[in-house]
Order: C-alpha cells, then structure tokens, then sequence
C-alpha cells in the first residue's frame, strides 16, 4: 500500500538520493550543492506548514510534557519511602512517552473544532474556569460538585485514618493540577488523562518485565532486577491502584469505563501471549511456560468459565492457510489488547472529554488502535534487527521466549514444517537459530514493515477527520515516525 502523504515519500526518495550521492566522486561537490539546494525548496512545498516550523510534536505540548512525571509523583503519592522508590524508578529514565503524548496532541487538535460542534456532553465549568472561549455554553458541574483534584469520599475513609494527624500517611491526597491553560487550550481533566495512561502504561511494564525475566528496561536495570520480583510487583500494584483513584476523578463514566477496561486488556493479552499460539499443542490441558509444564486444574462447575476458542484446531485437522490465517488472528488480537487498547481508548477518552461527536470520537478510537498496532509491529521487527543498547532492552528475546510475532509467522505461512517448532515454543536446541534463518530466506521482516505501513496509513486517514492544525501535523510526524523508529 503506498504512502498518501507527499512528504514521507519525498524524504524516502531523499535518503536514497543521498546515499547514492555520498558514493560519488569529491569532484560532484558543486553539482551536490545544486541538488542539496533543490531538495529543500522540494521540502518547502510538500511539508504541511507546521513541519516547516517544528522539529518533533514533542514541542508542541512541551510544557505539559515537561511537569509530566513530577505530576504523576504527586499522583503516586506513597508515603512508604522503599514503595515510592520503586513506584518511580521507570519514571526517572528517559522513555519514549508516546501515549501520554498521543493524549494531549489529540486534545489540542480537538480543541480546532468550534466549540458549537463539541456538544455531546456538557463541558464541565470547574474545567474552564471562566475561559472566555466557553462563554456562552452549556455547562455543568460535574459529579458530586468537585474537580478533578478532589476525592469524592472524605479523605480520612480512603485511607483508614486522620491525614491531619498522621504526620507522614501511606497515600497522601493528590496534589492539584494547574488551572486551564487558555494558551494551549488543553483541559485539567484531558491532562491527568495523559498522567493516568502513562502510570497504566508503567505499571505494565514492571509486570512484563517480571513475567518475561528482562534484566534492562530503558537503558538501566529492570525493576525486578534493581530492587526484587516481589517489589516490581506490587510497586505495578500500587501504581494501578493510584491509577483507579484518579480515574474515577474524572468523573465521567463513560471514560471510567474506557480506562478500566484497558487494565483488564493488559492482563488478557498477556494471558494470550503465555499460551503464545492460536495451535492447540499434544497436550490441551497443558501450560508451557519459562520450561516448566504445568496441567491446568479442571473446572469443578461451581463456577461457570466461558473460554474464547478460535476456530483452528490441530495442525492436521485443517489446511494450513486456516492455520496461518487464524494464528495472524490471534496475534493481532492480542497485539490489540497488550498495546493498542491502552492507545486507542485513552485516545477515544480524550474526545469524549472534549465533548466532540461520535464520528470524531470514532475516528480518535480507530487512530489510537492503528497506531498501536503500527507500534507494536514494528517493535516485533526491531527485536530481530536492533541491538540491546538501541533499545534498552534485550534484543531478539521473542523467539527465546517462545513468541511466535509477525516475522516468523509470515515465514511459517512459506515453510509449513515451522509449525512444530511455533507449537513448542522454540524450546528444542536449534529452533531459534531455524526460526531466524527461514525469517531471513522468506523475507520475513520486510512483510512485517509492509503491515506496520498499512496500519500507519490507516491512521494518517483517521486523522483528516480533526482541523487541519499544527497539532494535527504532529500527529502526523508522530505516526510517520512510529514507523521509521530504531528503537
């Protein structure tokens, strides 16, 4: 599928200009200098107008993203020295924090459409505090007559004693976030929404980083590994604790709703990826995880269990495009609940925050699920092609782990004989060494590149539904870099 916006393609063409040029003689330099002039008065013309004058969306919203992770300390809030040590251990390094980012691009380009046009709920007036550009509207106070930064229950019952006495409590009220920002127009209750993805977001990753053995996240040592299993554990714990107050701060159900089911989409996913396959193996009844084999208890009735089956059984039950075809099923589906749920409806709370219709709010939920499909594709790539230090994390752990990703599933579809090794989950010696080299002969990684490309250009169509704006050209550069990152 090829590119419908004109300056991903002229910088493609540009890089192979400038390779092939680089191979040239020194005696070219003047032609070079033509060609290098020519190119950018190229740029000018193609670039959205925005592009010309920003480097990264990160500047965009630089000022929320800034108090970003000094906002979510306040939110954590743990008054146990060690718990709020390991709370914000990821919190100090460097990350790519492209889910909160995604969260207020959005609600800055939401804020183009008139404020007429966003009239599906009430936009809350302790929101706006007087702005002049709500004047007019119809507006109300939200739930029990409190903002965003207060509790709805008295504070000595959420935390089982007086906060005026205790002198150092183990959960500290929030702290307040700033008034409406009538320069950049974000909302208080769209800015915490950015605060509380990404503590989700980081609560998974030291639950991941437990379930998978990692031993670097982010450059430095996992959580696991600087402090303990159990510590990473209950540190993600308290974290989706702290998470859920704040949600319900929101005090709007349907986003409650949306943001709570994203954590139990994590825990789903996960549970997918454990079992790893759509392939039932010899043994149905049978886990097979970090080498050990455990036999899954049979349900007593007492409690009815509904179980999600797919439609492939064994291997020589069906044909093996049914095979191919249900296990792609499943790995974007459990693609969808590790990674885009939390992307897709924190970018659909967003709009509904914002008050905009259902085809916006529709065309917000759509961009956030291709996106985060997009993303986590290409990560299933870079784990074959990147190095640890390019991504501060172990590279080519997914087939060490048994994990049957995009690559290895296109060079399945090519050599049906890696079934079995799919089903065993790379457990045999030689079976990752196999994997990757029918990768590389079945041009695995390349097909992988050619799916993240059409989920990204499904998200550059979801976003013409916004106002052209410098914000939505951000989101643009943002997804068009999800797919040209190297790490």
């Amino acid at each position: 599928m090829k590119p419908k916006n004109g300056f991903l393609i002229l910088r493609q063409y540009v890089s192979s200009s400038r390779l092939a040029q680089a191979a040239t003689s020194p005696s070219t330099s003047r032609e070079a200098s033509t060609f290098k002039t020519a190119v950018e008065t190229a740029e000018k013309l193609v670039l959205p107008q925005s592009e010309k004058t920003f480097k990264d969306p990160f500047s965009i919203v630089s000022h929320e993203m800034s108090g970003l992770a000094k906002s979510i300390a306040s939110l954590i809030g743990s008054g146990h020295p060690t718990l709020n040590r390991v709370s914000s251990y990821y919190f100090e390094a460097e990350g790519k924090n492209v889910r909160p980012l995604i969260v207020l691009l959005l609600s800055k380009s939401l804020l183009k459409i008139s404020i007429e046009q966003r009239n599906r709920i009430p936009i809350d007036t302790l929101d706006t505090v007087d702005q002049a550009r709500y004047k007019g509207t119809p507006a109300q106070t939200s739930v029990a007559g409190n903002s965003v930064d207060d509790s709805i229950s008295p504070l000595a019952i959420l935390h089982g004693i007086n906060p005026k006495v205790i002198l150092d409590p183990l959960s500290k009220p929030m702290d307040k976030l700033p008034q409406f920002d009538a320069v950049n127009g974000i909302l208080p209750k769209q800015r915490r929404l950015a605060e509380i993805v990404e503590m989700i977001h980081t609560a998974s990753l030291l639950h991941d980083d437990v379930i998978d053995l990692s031993d670097a996240r982010r450059g430095r040592p996992s959580g696991n590994i600087a402090f303990t299993n159990k510590m990473a554990v209950l540190a993600g714990d308290f974290l989706l604790g702290r998470a859920s107050v704040a949600i319900a701060r929101l005090r709007n159900p349907e986003v409650i709703e949306l943001l709570s089911t994203t954590i139990a989409n994590l825990v789903e996913g996960e549970f997918m990826q454990l079992k790893n396959t759509v392939m039932n193996n010899s043994e149905p009844n049978t886990i097979i995880n970090d080498g050990d084999k455990k036999t899954v208890p049979e349900a007593t009735g007492r409690v009815p269990t509904k179980q999600h089956e797919y439609s492939v059984k064994q291997p020589q039950q069906v044909n093996h495009e049914t095979n191919v075809s249900a296990a792609f099923e499943y790995y974007l589906h459990k693609t969808y609940l590790k990674t885009a749920s939390l992307m897709s409806k924190s970018s659909r709370a967003a709009a509904v925050l914002s008050g905009s219709n259902d085809i916006i709010i529709e065309n917000c939920y759509e961009f956030g699920r291709n996106l985060g499909l997009c993303f986590q594709i290409v990560d299933d790539m870079l784990d074959y092609t990147s190095s640890n230090e390019a991504i501060g994390k172990p590279s080519q752990a997914d087939l060490k782990l048994g994990l049957a990703t995009a690559p290895i599933l296109f060079a399945w579809k090519e050599q049906p004989e890696l079934g079995e090794l799919i089903g065993r989950k790379f457990s045999e010696p030689g079976d990752v060494e196999i994997a990757r080299s029918a990768v590389e002969k079945y041009k695995g990684l390349e097909k992988t590149r050619e799916m993240a490309e059409m989920y990204c250009h499904r998200a550059l169509e979801n976003l013409r539904v916004l106002p052209e704006s410098d914000s939505r050209s951000a989101l643009e550069f943002l997804t068009n870099s999800v797919l040209t990152r190297s790490k």
